[in-house]
């Protein structure tokens, strides 16, 4: 079992490696059009191969089949030879109703040593849905509106100018997204997240990777179980965390929540939402808030660092300062088991 289980993982990863290598430039194994066909959904299923839909004209709906020999020996294969394995292959590209269909599945009986890395590149209008599934490649979505869903086991995701629901999975790869907005949600076992001049619910999620994140507005949801986060200029409210890294948000206009349990947390406040809340557990914290602004403070730390000298009224030692500054307001609790705590308004 164990060499079955090693032998699988090698051949999904010298698929997404000969996915990544393909050369921008090659010429298409097949291009079927499908000019100004009444496409709402674009269904794509493969096993070996990228997937990228590219939101455009109608006029120019069509799908490109890109196949490459998948194996160590860096094949360059005819035309003629590509379709005597794809014999191997049940390939199918067409139109059912309104849904687009491109799938690539092999045979019960096809020999892995003559594999095949099969990909799709499909241009169809702006207004579709999307269910695309591939095992051994990465996805890239563009300039789409509606309902998009996604995953991969070997592969990365790039997103860019997506509106609507946006749902995307993949086990073995970095997540990107850009220019998108309502609602986002993105999860990854093996990467780390870019997201950036987002909008909308947005829910980010890796196992084993940074998060990255800048120029984002909405109600934001980020957690990683192993890297740092970083983020500047967010707007509305950001709930974040990580178990394995840092914290360093910049220019924050937001309610703000985050943690981390091994790492030090530096957050500078351009302007203040409803609440701030700071676990930093066993490390440092640095926290900037404009000053003036009325505040319920609640710190509680190793040590304690403030340059608040006046208009406070409650308690305050070397561990611990409870009480309201400038009348109370907008509630600041900051946290540490060991590290220390530096406030500067």
């Amino acid at each position: 079992m164990k060499t079955f289980k090693t032998t699988f993982v090698l051949f999904l990863l010298g698929q997404a490696l000969a996915t990544s290598a393909q050369n921008n430039n090659q010429e298409p194994y097949l291009n079927k059009p499908f000019a100004n066909a009444a496409i709402k959904n674009v269904n794509v299923k493969t096993s070996g191969g990228s997937i990228t839909v590219s939101g455009g004209t109608a006029a120019d709906a069509h799908v490109e089949v890109y196949i490459n020999a998948n194996n160590n020996n860096n094949e360059d294969l005819s035309k003629d030879e590509l379709t005597e394995r794809l014999k191997d292959y049940d390939l199918n590209v067409s139109l059912n109703g309104n849904e687009l269909q491109a799938t690539a599945k092999a045979k019960s009986n096809f020999n892995w040593k003559k594999s095949l890395s099969i990909s799709f590149k499909i241009y169809v209008p702006k207004e579709v849905s999307t269910n695309l599934t591939t095992s051994g490649g990465s996805i890239k979505l563009s300039n789409l509106n509606g309902e998009q869903n996604f995953s991969t086991s070997g592969g990365s995701l790039n997103l860019d100018q997506l509106n609507g629901l946006v749902k995307g999975r993949t086990s073995g790869g970095s997540i990107k997204v850009s220019n998108s907005k309502s609602n986002i949600d993105l999860r990854t076992s093996g990467g780390g997240i870019t997201a950036a001049d987002c909008q909308g619910t947005i829910s980010l999620s890796t196992s084993g990777g940074s998060l990255h994140l800048a120029n984002l507005n909405g109600t934001i949801n980020a957690r990683t179980s192993g890297g740092g986060i970083t983020g500047d200029h967010i707007s509305g409210e950001l709930i974040t965390g990580t178990s394995g890294g840092s914290i360093n948000l910049t220019e924050m206009a937001c309610s703000l929540e985050t943690s981390t349990s091994a790492g030090s947390t530096h957050v500078q406040m351009e302007k203040l939402g409803k609440y701030i809340k700071i676990n930093g557990s066993v490390g440092h914290v640095d926290l900037q808030i404009p000053s003036g602004k009325g505040l319920d403070l609640d710190l509680h730390g190793n040590r304690i660092s403030t340059n608040v000298t006046s208009n406070f009224n409650g308690e305050k030692d070397d561990s611990r300062m409870v009480g309201k500054l400038n009348g109370g307001g907008i509630p600041v609790t900051v946290s540490t088991s060991i590290g220390g705590i530096n406030v500067r308004m």
